[in-house]
């Protein structure tokens, strides 16, 4: 196997410059004839965005602001050079918010991702990313497509099944969550069954803990994260170096202060706002609400393109946990259901290798079942509930609390 999966990825700054100078121009073109960029691009002149710091010039894209678009005439808001009839898969994603998908080549481009964590032709990869509604599962198979690696389409749950087939198959690469692998390896344990061909891992949706990932490691298993979101697909990646994540080759990103689009200094903690240069689904400027920073030089495996810290929480108060995201107004929703609950605050853990998630409600009430259905409901995860008393939450203003250690 290639030790790189293009040329692109060890481009000198001067042919990334030039590169630069003559996609952004044309992708902002087209973007102006889409009715979603009518107004924020139609004053813009293309010819004069020819580097990243000249996109600083344009309006940040919020993720509010592409729900908000969305309707049943125009279910991706606008953004999309196609009808959602024109697309291969359409998702639907918390919020809820519908991305469009593409079996083409690499759509989300994963495919380098894969090749970086050595999966490859001969691979059989266990996908236990989910394949309903939400895009992941759909993701990384389009990933390891490209690279030329067989699937077999898990999907979440049914943990014994999933153990048996990866022993009767031979799997030899696992791609889902970061704690859904220690699941199963735990379970084939206790089952008895062998899983040694499981080699590698690549993992997203959820923080790689550096004890999870030594845990692996003891195992045998190289495992290896990206940063990927249903909206813009891959954006940056490790590599076997392990120093920072690259960034893909097929985004621009920008770490700007939170709340505005005013670009930080290399190494600044900011706001990700990523351009991705995929003409069917050319998002600009869009805020991710994760932070992170940039990671100066270059990696020691050869790849030169801009490298970023990894994910280093969220610029608001949401928080991903368990591989979902909890808002903040999801949090306001639940309070609003229960008259009787004053205040609520949900704290973030782990446990075991594993995200817990505790909802702390203010109340006079003394049982906490009638609560559990709610908090399922609303947050779309199931949790500890815990009654306390009126005014005992702190007055700090967070509704939720992420006491997970990332170092």
């Amino acid at each position: 196997m290639s030790v790189h999966f293009d040329d692109l990825e060890t481009r000198s700054e001067d042919e990334r410059a030039a590169s630069l100078a003559e996609c952004l121009p044309a992708l902002v073109a087209e973007a102006r004839a889409l009715p979603g960029y009518a107004g924020a691009l139609a004053e813009v002149n293309p010819l004069t965005l020819t580097t990243r710091e000249a996109l600083a010039a344009l309006p940040v894209l919020r993720k509010s602001g592409l729900v908000a678009a969305q309707s049943a005439e125009a279910p991706f808001g606008g953004y999309t050079a196609w009808e959602a009839g024109q697309f291969d898969h359409v998702f639907q994603s918390p919020g809820p918010i519908y991305d469009p998908g593409c079996v083409s080549t690499n759509w989300w481009r994963l495919g380098r991702f894969l090749h970086a964590a050595g999966i490859g032709a001969g691979d059989i990869v266990q996908n236990c990313f989910g394949y309903h509604l939400t895009p992941a599962g759909m993701m990384f198979e389009n990933g390891a497509r490209a690279v030329g690696a067989a699937v077999l389409p898990a999907g979440t749950g049914q943990t014994e099944l999933q153990v048996r087939a990866a022993r009767d198959v031979g799997v030899t690469a696992y791609a889902g969550t970061p704690d859904f692998l220690k699941v199963l390896l735990d379970r084939a344990d206790a089952l008895g069954m062998d899983l040694s061909r499981l080699r590698r891992a690549v993992v997203s949706g959820g923080a790689l803990f550096p004890s999870l990932r030594q845990d692996y490691a003891d195992r045998g298993i190289a495992c290896l994260q990206c940063y990927a979101t249903a909206d813009l697909g891959n954006i940056a990646y490790e590599s076997p170096a392990m120093e920072g994540m690259i960034v893909e080759e097929g985004v621009i990103v920008e770490i700007v202060r939170p709340g505005t689009g005013d670009p930080l200094p290399d190494g600044e903690v900011g706001e990700v706002v990523v351009t991705t240069l995929n003409p069917d689904y050319p998002l600009i400027r869009f805020a991710t609400g994760d932070l992170s920073a940039v990671l100066p030089g270059k990696s020691p495996c050869g790849r030169t393109n801009m490298r970023i810290r990894g994910w280093m929480g969220r610029a608001d108060q949401t928080a991903k946990i368990k591989g979902m995201f909890v808002r903040p107004e999801q949090v306001a929703d639940l309070v609003a259901r229960h008259p009787e609950v004053a205040k609520a605050r949900v704290v973030a853990g782990r446990a075991g290798e594993r995200d817990t998630m505790t909802v702390r409600l203010e109340t006079e009430a003394t049982d906490p079942a009638p609560f559990a259905a709610s908090v399922a409901e609303v947050l779309k995860l199931k949790g500890t509930v815990e009654l306390v008393a009126p005014g005992s939450l702190p007055n700090d203003g967070l509704v939720i609390e992420d006491t997970r250690s990332y170092d």
